[in-house]
């Protein structure tokens, strides 16, 4: 008898989980490579979950916003940011994309067959994923775009939030986001509170820590959102929508470790990947790159894309020293209601530094600029923590 001949796979890549960073791969590839026969897999019913994700202008390349436009539910010129000692109006444009803007996207431009929610991914191994209920999809490259994973080998605080978009009674006069108020009572380690207009009577109130444990009580943020608005004079008609998460702020730990930590492919995106700005924790910026990397690939395969995703997550680490060293102040030297005063003390700076700050591309003299002046930390700490991180 002749050889059995197994059959090819029926995908050319699939992607392991359907939010941000598998989200835009999936669109990328779309465009720039719609003859590859893709597949997106994602355990919820919706791409994307219940989400806004918002990101400056500077964060995405010119060159890059085809991606993104499409997605993008409010923009504005400008923005707030309030502290103690002082308010700012800052000239960097800032964007929001609501969740369900990124899976209408998806659901128009893959086919019908590449579209699979509700199927939660049990393991990924080259060339194939293995479904919880026990289906297999086989595939000549695999990505894993899923969220979470091993942090245990990474140094960690938390940003985690509680948000609402409220329907007002009467408008609220906001016409820019307030990326942050500080100004309000600091609990469980540096709170602001985060507003964005979606229209003259439309906000998106979010109640933010960045604290030493990832817990958070919605009712308790609940509350204090509707405090806020009181203290605004905005009388509340309804509560439109919900959101809450937290998202791991990284200052230390050992990459490697992480890496081995995640077992399965090395072809990773987003959280997976590490690939979030150290300080924010915004992964749109470095899931655009990545996904714009992948699509402009000349073929891919899983040995090509393990190699160029491992090799941009390593580079994305050692880039992010410097920031996070700037957490470690934040969670480390800072006492916990003090820990304002680092962001009052970055944000005094000027506006391109600030920009560049948030796109990871601070030069040594921004550099060295963010660790002049006034220190927002006792000395001490500052000096230890500067000679762990040299």
């Amino acid at each position: 008898m002749p050889p059995r001949i197994s059959p090819s796979p029926p995908y050319d890549l699939a992607i392991a989980g359907g939010g941000l960073a598998g989200g835009l791969v999936a669109l990328a590839l779309a465009k720039l490579k719609p003859e590859l026969n893709i597949t997106l897999i994602e355990a919820e019913d919706q791409f994307g979950g219940n989400h806004i994700w918002s990101f400056f202008e500077s964060d995405v390349e010119p060159e890059h916003r085809w991606l993104v436009d499409p997605l993008i539910s409010r923009q504005w010129d400008r923005y707030d940011v309030h502290f103690p000692k002082y308010s700012r109006t800052l000239g960097n444009g800032y964007y929001s994309i609501e969740s369900q803007n990124l899976d209408r996207e998806l659901r128009k431009r893959l086919p019908a067959e590449a579209v699979k929610t509700g199927q939660k991914v049990a393991k990924v191994e080259p060339g194939l994923v293995q479904l919880s209920e026990g289906g297999k999809i086989p595939a000549k490259a695999v990505l894993d775009a899923r969220g979470g994973g091993d942090i245990s080998a990474l140094d960690t605080g938390w940003q985690k939030f509680c948000g609402q978009m409220l329907r007002l009674k009467e408008p609220h006069g906001l016409d820019r986001p307030v990326v942050m108020d500080a100004t309000v009572e600091q609990i469980d380690g540096y709170r602001f509170v985060y507003c964005l207009p979606f229209s003259d009577t439309e906000i998106f109130v979010e109640d933010t820590y960045y604290a030493d444990t990832a817990a958070l009580d919605t009712a308790t943020s609940h509350s204090r959102i509707a405090e806020y608005a009181a203290a605004r004079g905005w009388e509340i008609e309804m509560v439109i929508s919900e959101e809450k998460g937290h998202l791991p702020v990284i200052y230390g730990g050992n990459f490697e470790t992480f890496w081995k930590d995640n077992r399965g492919v090395d072809a990773r995106a987003g959280a997976r990947a590490a690939l979030i700005q150290p300080i924010t924790s915004y992964s749109l910026p470095m899931a655009v790159r990545t996904a714009v990397m992948i699509a402009e690939m000349p073929e891919i395969t899983q040995s090509k894309l393990d190699k160029i995703l491992r090799d941009l997550a390593m580079q994305h680490w050692k880039d992010g020293k410097f920031y996070r060293l700037l957490c470690a102040f934040l969670f480390l030297g800072a006492d916990p209601e003090k820990r304002y005063k680092t962001l009052e003390h970055s944000y005094a700076k000027s506006e391109p530094l600030l920009a560049r700050f948030y796109a990871g591309k601070s030069t040594w003299m921004d550099k060295i600029s963010l660790l002049t002046g006034k220190p927002p930390i006792p000395v001490s700490r500052a000096i230890r923590l500067l000679l762990n991180f040299r």
